[in-house]
Parts: C-alpha cells; sequence; structure tokens
C-alpha cells in the first residue's frame, strides 16, 4: 500500500463517511438508459474486521433495494500509485477508486478520470463542499472531475502522561514553536524518552518539513507549480528548529529514520513526546496501535508570521476512464449513497457510526469537514451517542481549527517535492554541521527540474 493511501484510508476511516473505505471497480455492465441493467464490483480494504463486512453487506443490500437495476459486488482491493497505469492500460483499474489529494491531482491534471461532472451536478451537496477542499477535485476549467469525501489539516500529538512525568500540563499544550522547543526539552531531560520526533522516509520527511515551513508562512512552489520555492527562509527556519532541537537540546532521541508507521508505533509505545502528522491520525492509532486514549492529546500546529497556515489534505473519490458510460452513472450514485449521504442523513449516519463502534473504531475523531461547519455539527449531533473517542483531549484542536488558514499540498509533483526533501531533513538530524542553505538549494535545484519537465 503506497503512503499516500495509507494516509487516505486513515483520513477516511476518521470522518465516518466509510469507516471500511469502499471503492467501485470494473466489472460487466452494459445498457445506455438509466434503467439498464449494470454491474460494478466495489473494492473493500484488505483485512476489514467481520463487523465491518457485515456492514458492506448490509449498505450494498439497501443499495441495490434503492437502486434495482444496479448490481454490486465486493471485492477486496487495494490502490497503488505505482500500478495505476498497468491498471488503466489493463481494464483491471475500479471504476470508482480512492486517492490522497496530492495523488489526484496528477490523475485530473493528466485526464485519467472519467468526468463525471455532469453527474455529480445533480446532487445538491455539489453546491455545499468546503471551497478549501472543492479545488481538490477541480480541474483548471472548474470541473468537479473527483469528489473530497475526506479532508485532514495537519495536528500537534501529544503524550500526554509525558507530559505529566516531565512536569507539565497536558492541557496546555505548547501554543508557538519556541514553546514546543522548551517543552521538548524538559521531557527529554526528565523522562529520558525524544521530546519531540519527526518522520524521515518514504517521503515523510519532505511532508512534514513543508508543514512546518507552511506553518511559519513558506511555500513549497509558486502558485501555479512552475516554481520551486523550497529555497526559502521558511523552510531554513524550520530545519534550525529541527536542528537546534536534535545537537544543542538533545530533546529528538536516536532515531531519525521514522516513516509513517514506524513513528506511529514509537508514539503509542511511549517512546516520544510529540510529532506533527494529520489531525485524523488517532483513527489509525485506534486501529493498528490500539493506543491507550489515556495517553494522548492533540493540539492544531503553532502559526507563526505572514501566510503561516496549516498544511491539509484529504481523499478524493474517482471514477476510471475505462468504466462504460452507464457503470458512470452507477458510480457517482455508489459515491452519493456510500461516502455522501451520510453527511446529510440522519438514519445512515447513526447506523454507520454504531458499525463502526462495533468494531471498535474510532467515532468522532476530529476533521475538516468537507461541507461547511454548519453541517458538520449537525453530523456530529447525530452520532454523538456513538463518540467512544476522548474528546476534550481533542478539544485544543477542535476549538482552533475552524480558525486556522487551510493551505493545499504543493500542486505539482508533490510527492516528487517531498521525496526530494526526505535527505534534507535526515542530513540535518545525522550531522551537526550540515550546510542548511546548500542543501536547501541543491534540494531547490532537484524539485525544479522535476517541475520543468512536467510542463
Amino acid at each position: 500500500m503506497s503512503l499516500t493511501f495509507r494516509r487516505a484510508v486513515a483520513i477516511t476511516a476518521a470522518v465516518a463517511v466509510s469507516a471500511i473505505g469502499l471503492t467501485a471497480c470494473t466489472a460487466s455492465g452494459n445498457g445506455t438508459t438509466s434503467n439498464s441493467k449494470v454491474s460494478i464490483t466495489v473494492a473493500e480494504d484488505v483485512g476489514l474486521q467481520p463487523a465491518a463486512k457485515k456492514d458492506i453487506e448490509n449498505r450494498v443490500a439497501k443499495f441495490e433495494k434503492k437502486y434495482p437495476n444496479i448490481t454490486v459486488t465486493p471485492q477486496e482491493s487495494k490502490w497503488t500509485a505505482t500500478t495505476f497505469a498497468a491498471q488503466l492500460a489493463g481494464g483491471t483499474l475500479p471504476d470508482v477508486f480512492t486517492v490522497a489529494f496530492t495523488d489526484g491531482k496528477g490523475l485530473i491534471q493528466q485526464h485519467q478520470v472519467a468526468d463525471v461532472s455532469t453527474q455529480v451536478a445533480q446532487y445538491p451537496w455539489s453546491k455545499e463542499l468546503n471551497a478549501s477542499v472543492l479545488k481538490n477535485g477541480q480541474d483548471s476549467k472548474g470541473k468537479l472531475l473527483a469528489v473530497p469525501i475526506a479532508a485532514y489539516g495537519q495536528a500537534l500529538h501529544y503524550n500526554r502522561q509525558l507530559f505529566k512525568q516531565a512536569g507539565l500540563d497536558p492541557d496546555k499544550p505548547p501554543t508557538t514553536w519556541a514553546q514546543i522547543r522548551k517543552d521538548a526539552k524538559q521531557i527529554a531531560q526528565k523522562t529520558g524518552k525524544a521530546g519531540f520526533a519527526t518522520m524521515t522516509q518514504q517521503n515523510t520527511g519532505g511532508w512534514i518539513l513543508t508543514t512546518m515551513a507552511y506553518a511559519l508562512g513558506g511555500r513549497g512552489e509558486s502558485e501555479d507549480g512552475t516554481k520551486a520555492t523550497v529555497d526559502s527562509d521558511a523552510y531554513a527556519q524550520a530545519l534550525g528548529l529541527l536542528h537546534d532541537m536534535r545537537w544543542d537540546d538533545n530533546a529528538m532521541g536516536s532515531n531519525f529514520l521514522y516513516d509513517w508507521n514506524g513513528i506511529n508505533q514509537a508514539f503509542v509505545a511511549g517512546q516520544l513526546g510529540m510529532y506533527i502528522s494529520g489531525g485524523g491520525n488517532y483513527a489509525s492509532l485506534v486501529s493498528q496501535n490500539s493506543i491507550d486514549p489515556a495517553m494522548y492529546g492533540e493540539s492544531v500546529i503553532p502559526l507563526q508570521g505572514k501566510d503561516a497556515g496549516a498544511l491539509g489534505g484529504g481523499t478524493l473519490a474517482m471514477v476510471s476512464t475505462k468504466a462504460t458510460k452507464a457503470q458512470q452513472d452507477a458510480a457517482v450514485k455508489w459515491i452519493d449513497y456510500f461516502y455522501m449521504e451520510n453527511q446529510f442523513d440522519e438514519k445512515t449516519a447513526k447506523a454507520t457510526a454504531k458499525a463502526q463502534k462495533d468494531d471498535n473504531q474510532a467515532v468522532g475523531v476530529p476533521q475538516v469537514p468537507v461541507f461547511d461547519k454548519a453541517t458538520y455539527d449537525k453530523y456530529m449531533g447525530w452520532i454523538a451517542p456513538y463518540v467512544n473517542v476522548p474528546t476534550k483531549q481533542f478539544s485544543y484542536y477542535t476549538d482552533k481549527e475552524f480558525a486556522q488558514p487551510l493551505l493545499a499540498e504543493p500542486a505539482a509533483n508533490t510527492q516528487d517535492l517531498y521525496g526530494a526533501l526526505d535527505p534534507v531533513v535526515q542530513a540535518v538530524l545525522t550531522d551537526q554541521n550540515a550546510d542548511i542553505p546548500a542543501l536547501l538549494k541543491a534540494a531547490n535545484t532537484k524539485v525544479q527540474g522535476l517541475l520543468d519537465a512536467a510542463q
């Protein structure tokens, strides 16, 4: 599974739009009218728990009752960016598949997804999507070719138990970068654990470095995606902070090769005090790492300087170009039913939340709503009886997330940009005398070459 898809799965689970992350894939189907028989195969995530599988079966049955001309057959499947072209060419790509915003942009730009904007426009929710997430599914002409089904903003995750052991108040998480550094140093000195840690592998190093740089007012690319801008004061400042916490404060432990899975495991094991990841990451910490809820705290990332904002991302539902017209119509009906209706229909929202809770999945994890805040608040009211997460411990994030500007990830060659910055972060954390300006200059040149090649 690709890293971006793992993020997408975590996001989708957190949103409760789809606790079980379905997408739809190609099967036989014919006919050209809305009443013609058509078959689609919906792909379910590998390794789902029995309750989640049962929920799929129930929801498929209800969908087929609502649309008697459409036959749906669940099938285990997963998205991987490296096999996309072969799947598309071979006709094995799902009719409907989900990808992270960063992967989706390239597919839209390269016209590798079906134009279902006309079908999508028939649904009321298409007019009520959050403007900050809507653009991730649009092409250059403003057509909505992919449906944003989940979104997130980056957050600071912290270990409340280590805060207490270090003499810090877990109900007063740091609100500035200077305070993050101070608290990290105190945690390291008092507990012997890493006060702060960061990811550095599989494009995650660049992802988190870019998160920090954006929170300091920087950008990784020009708005049109033609000019690399990682060689900037904001990126240098972010790297300088990591350098100082590592070398001056000795507050970052001894592991400097974390990826997304690794840092989650270390956090749940009590090996580190703070790290940065997606705001909905708690869902993964529950489903994959069995976190003790009492240890967990979450807060917003400090914003400092002009144009500072929280880096955001999310998940898109797309339809394959290989799908027939009838399958495309059926696929959009499925997207509406499975991903979107949940946020408008009280009965569906409650049923989905109950299934999640029965499967010991996290219900009520913070997120950036794909709709407006009023719709989100109404939805949270519906699922309130099933919420099983420590919401008070999320409040330092949820009370402020809507006030923070949500900034889209770099528009072009996103993962390549992140990958070019991985070794930069690793160098700063493993070489006390690393030349930050030279590292950023070299990375900027590499990213610019990638952007030029993509023109």
